[in-house]
């Protein structure tokens, strides 16, 4: 039998993904009704690694802009990752963003130089007592401190961050791609951008060094801003600055926490997913 044409099998991919097939038989299913108290309602969705059962011990990751996932690949590299072995594939729950992204994204309690962020406290507890909740009660899984985690880029990457930061009991892992790390209280002139970052703040804040580990992405052409003129785009500038400060508070370059700066890497979707494979390997634990 003749296969189909490249580009059919793309699609007939995706519209089984759609469906609730994942490639090499990752599934996609609904978690349905999770109470979320003042935010928009919004359907989450679930992808589950071949044969998983109830109870089955398995990593969990939680994404944001969850809706976005197809375009990242996620089902393909899941499936990828199953095919090459080594790693225990995780659960994934794609909550998707809502018209609220840039309320619910910024930092709890934070709100940026234009007062935005107001419902970022909300969505973490949302987070935390809805989603997270509903996964262990449903799925059994979630229960692992250093094998439950959150990823999501630009405010996406923010709020995982801020999110796993604040809830060290719930999460050990966070990935952040491309993430909005400018978040800042005063926009007024490239200095005092520079020096009211929100999260630079908190990091230097917190007392004590919250058992994480973190992996940032960056890529080169991820934006053209460099607001005071070193030669080093912000998104950038941004991302190895607050790692100086997690250094500054314990975190060991190469162990807890990985930079990784994409040579042309844009602010987009096909550059995450690019990079998706190599988060996903490092935050995942080794088949026995």
């Amino acid at each position: 039998m003749t296969p189909p044409p490249p580009d059919l099998s793309i699609r007939l991919g995706r519209l089984l993904e759609r469906m609730g097939f994942g490639g090499g038989g990752i599934r996609r299913e609904m978690l349905g009704d999770v109470p979320a108290p003042g935010l928009l309602p919004r359907d989450v969705a679930v992808y589950l690694p071949p044969d998983f059962k109830r109870g089955q011990p398995a990593p969990l990751l939680i994404a944001l802009d969850g809706q976005m996932m197809p375009r990242w690949q996620l089902p393909e590299t899941l499936t990828q990752l199953a095919a090459r072995g080594g790693a225990v594939l995780p659960v994934v729950t794609a909550v998707p963003a809502s018209l609220q992204r840039i309320e619910e994204y910024g930092l709890a309690g934070l709100p940026d130089f234009n007062g935005r962020g107001k419902l970022a406290e909300q969505f973490q507890n949302y987070l935390v007592h809805g989603v997270l909740a509903a996964m262990r009660q449903r799925y059994g899984v979630g229960f692992v401190r250093e094998q439950t985690g959150l990823f999501g880029a630009s405010m996406g990457g923010l709020c995982a961050l801020d999110t796993a930061w604040r809830h060290p009991l719930e999460f050990g892992v966070a990935g952040i791609f491309s993430g909005s790390l400018w978040w800042r209280a005063d926009d007024s002139d490239p200095a005092a951008q520079q020096a009211s970052r929100l999260m630079h703040q908190r990091v230097r804040q917190t007392a004590a060094k919250p058992p994480l580990r973190l992996w940032f992405q960056a890529g080169t052409a991820d934006e053209t801003e460099d607001r005071d003129g070193n030669g080093v785009i912000d998104a950038i500038q941004d991302t190895t600055e607050l790692i100086d400060e997690l250094r500054a508070k314990g975190f060991r370059p190469g162990e807890d926490v990985i930079y990784r700066e994409t040579p042309g890497g844009r602010h987009d979707e096909q550059t995450w997913a690019g990079e998706l494979p190599e988060f996903l390997r490092w935050a995942l634990p080794r088949c026995a």
